[in-house]
């Protein structure tokens, strides 16, 4: 993904702290023609996996996510960060360490929306230390679903959360960027 790594590297930002500010394409403002770019790659990369539903967590995974499923021609769903009153009764639920929202996020899946049936892939923004990767997984167990893949736009090579997901997922990982920091600068690779 030539064009995203061009992008990271003459907007992105390191903050400090992990922090990787890429808002102005990614996930504030979002650049509608490299966001189908990247759902097309997503769906190529995954094409043998079966696919039935693409998961992502709420909110900065939506976009990518929504283009990998329309470019794969299956539904999407978001695991909730807050119960809305339309959800009731039993849900699938799992937390994460969020270093951007400073606290412990919990994510909630409807079981209306995932079942054994599935085999999802789950699509969303950052690899860092793959907490939130983890906590989706452990939605997908709860629900009996199979995870067919993970695929995320950017990796953050120096959080090393590629090995912690890979102790628990021998299936395909795709990032479609991979970031490191040295000096306080980013170094941006395929």
């Amino acid at each position: 993904m030539d064009r995203l790594i061009e992008r990271i590297q003459r907007e992105g930002v390191y903050l400090g702290g992990g922090i990787i500010k890429v808002d102005g394409f990614l996930n504030h403002q979002i650049d509608p023609n490299l966001i189908h770019e990247i759902g097309r790659t997503f769906a190529d990369r995954f094409a043998g996996q079966r696919i039935t539903k693409v998961m992502t967590a709420e909110s900065s995974g939506i976009a990518p996510a929504l283009a990998a499923g329309s470019a794969i021609g299956v539904p999407i769903i978001y695991a909730r960060k807050k119960t809305p009153l339309t959800m009731t009764g039993q849900v699938y639920r799992a937390e994460a360490p969020s270093r951007t929202k400073g606290g412990v996020v919990p994510l909630m899946v409807s079981p209306d929306f995932l079942g054994e049936e599935d085999r999802i892939l789950i699509v969303d923004d950052f690899l860092a230390t793959g907490q939130t990767l983890l906590a989706m997984m452990d939605i997908i167990d709860q629900s009996g679903a199979a995870l067919a893949g993970i695929g995320c736009v950017i990796e953050k090579v120096f959080e090393e959360g590629r090995a912690r997901i890979q102790r628990r997922f021998n299936g395909p990982i795709v990032s479609l960027a991979r970031i490191d920091v040295v000096d306080n600068t980013l170094r941006v690779f395929a």
